[in-house]
C-alpha cells in the first residue's frame, strides 16, 4: 500500500511505424504506452528496449517520480472528479547518439490537472494514461486530507450597494416631500396667496 507523498515510476514509450500516405513525411510515431511503478523493475536505471520488431518497439524510460504537494490539492481533486483519473506525461523529441531520427524522451509525470494545463498552455506535448486503482486510492487519501474547497462569498444585493455619481463620489437621494414656496414651480396657479375666487351672486327673479 502506498503510504507516502512520493511515487517512483517508469514511463513506457511506444514507437510505431507510420502507415499510409503520412509515411512519406514521417516514418515513425511515438506515443506514451503506460506508466509503471518503479518497483516492478528496480534494477533498470537507463533507457531500455523491452520489445522490438519491424513495425513497433517498446522502451522503458526510468527515473521519474510523482510527488504530491498540499498546495496542488485542487489539481488532484479535479483529476479525481473525472470518470477515469489519469497520469499526464510530458515528453519531447530528442536526438540520441547513434539514432537515425529523434526519439521521444519523457520529462515529467504528474497527477495534477493544473500542472498538465500549464504544460498544454505552453504548447508542450502531453499525453494521458489511466491511473491504476491503487494509485487512485492513494491520491484520494491525500486529497481528502488536504483539499479545502474555496468558500464562495455571497454576492451583495444591488440594493445595498452605495450610490455614486458619475465621478465615483458618494451620492445621496432625498426622500423628503416637495415644499411649495413662493416663486417655486410648485406654487398654485393664479397667485394671490392661493385664495379661491368668490362665487358670483345668485340672479334675482
Amino acid at each position: 500500500m502506498l503510504d507516502s507523498n512520493h511515487l517512483p515510476v517508469h514511463v513506457v514509450m511506444r514507437c510505431e511505424r507510420v502507415q499510409g500516405p503520412m509515411s512519406r513525411w514521417q516514418t515513425w510515431r511515438w506515443k506514451v504506452a503506460d506508466v509503471w511503478p518503479a518497483e516492478l523493475h528496480p534494477h533498470i536505471t537507463a533507457r531500455h528496449c523491452l520489445l522490438q520488431d519491424e513495425d513497433h518497439s517498446l522502451w522503458l524510460c526510468p527515473g521519474f517520480s510523482v510527488d504530491l504537494h498540499r498546495d496542488d490539492a485542487e489539481g488532484y481533486h479535479l483529476n479525481l472528479s473525472a470518470d477515469q483519473p489519469v497520469f499526464w506525461v510530458m515528453w519531447r523529441d530528442e536526438a540520441l547518439p547513434g539514432a537515425d531520427e529523434p526519439v521521444a524522451q519523457p520529462l515529467l509525470v504528474t497527477l495534477s490537472y493544473h500542472v498538465a494545463g500549464r504544460l498544454l498552455d505552453a504548447q508542450e506535448t502531453v499525453e494521458t494514461v489511466p491511473a491504476p486503482a491503487e494509485v487512485v486510492a492513494w491520491l484520494q487519501a491525500f486529497t481528502q486530507s488536504h483539499y479545502q474547497p474555496e468558500v464562495k462569498r455571497r454576492k451583495r444585493p444591488e440594493s445595498f450597494r452605495p450610490l455614486t455619481d458619475r465621478f465615483g463620489n458618494p451620492a445621496s437621494v432625498s426622500t423628503g416631500k416637495v415644499k411649495w414656496g413662493d416663486g417655486g414651480e410648485g406654487q398654485q396657479a393664479g397667485g394671490g396667496g392661493g385664495r379661491q375666487a368668490a362665487s358670483p351672486p345668485a340672479e334675482q327673479p
